[in-house]
């Protein structure tokens, strides 16, 4: 009898752990950070497919969006703050607010921007665009050359994709760099947009690859303008990165296709 009563009691013990750590990584994940990895080229070279980060729920406050599930706990935003342009966010992409996207922040409410042969003009005033050296990646299994005219084999063999690389400054200051691989390309000339109140124009740093708010939005694809409500949170640190080459039954390749140099990197 003791000893079903010792089993009992541990097994109720357990349980109660199993609940109290649920509803902590409930709440770590609904209000503080929450995990994201990156799987497309859109905001290159920034980030690359592969990357894990970090992204913290409370910059912008919280919404049934920044809750696991999309749960509707509560109407609105809590605490709400604007993104600032520059700022890398994850977001409820439009139009079924279903699916986690990331871009960059480019513009907010009431800003007129235009872009024309590829460089950004935010209310009239085009934004500091220089080309610097080529971007470098090596090709792996998640990371091939989109053209065999940017693949160059370097001494040891490597395949080294080369990209045209441009660093642009915003007027707040904000500097980051971006990739135009094609000109001429669609979205290097756009309209006029207004962004409307309480939305976000958001672009890919990968400007080739990039469905964005240059576009209609449209399921699985384009975004057009973001309601701030479908913030999910800010990009924070990466956190691991890896090259796609690692295979579950080989342990010592988990270690092998791991990008060290990525990691720990902030935004």
């Amino acid at each position: 009898m003791a000893r079903d009563k010792a089993e009992r009691s541990e097994t109720g013990d357990f349980v109660a752990f199993l609940v109290k750590l649920a509803l902590f990584i409930l709440i770590l994940r609904s209000f503080i950070v929450s995990p994201f990895n990156i799987p497309s080229e859109s905001m290159q070279p920034r980030l690359v497919v592969g990357d894990y980060l970090l992204v913290a729920k409370w910059p912008y406050g919280f919404s049934r969006y920044s809750l696991p599930f999309n749960i509707p706990l509560f109407p609105g935003r809590i605490l709400p703050r604007s993104p600032e342009p520059g700022d890398v966010v994850v977001f409820k992409a439009p139009p079924t607010a279903q699916d986690d996207y990331i871009k960059r922040v480019i513009a907010l409410s009431g800003d007129i921007v235009q872009v024309t042969n590829g460089v950004i003009s935010i209310n009239g005033t085009p934004v500091e665009r220089k080309r610097i050296e080529d971007f470098e990646l090596p090709v792996t299994p998640n990371s091939p050359c989109y053209r065999e005219e940017f693949a160059t084999a370097i001494h040891d063999g490597t395949i080294m994709c080369r990209y045209p690389q441009f660093q642009e400054t915003l007027p707040n200051g904000v500097t980051y760099r971006t990739l135009d691989i094609f000109e001429n390309s669609e979205g290097d000339d756009t309209q006029a947009f207004v962004v409307p109140d309480g939305h976000m124009f958001l672009m890919g740093d990968n400007r080739d690859r990039s469905a964005d708010s240059r576009f209609p939005a449209q399921e699985g694809q384009a975004i057009g303008m973001v309601p701030q409500e479908n913030l999910v949170g800010k990009a924070l640190v990466s956190v691991f990165s890896t090259d796609g080459s690692a295979e579950w039954i080989k342990p010592w390749t988990w270690f092998t296709a791991a990008r060290w140099n990525r990691i720990g990197e902030s935004f």
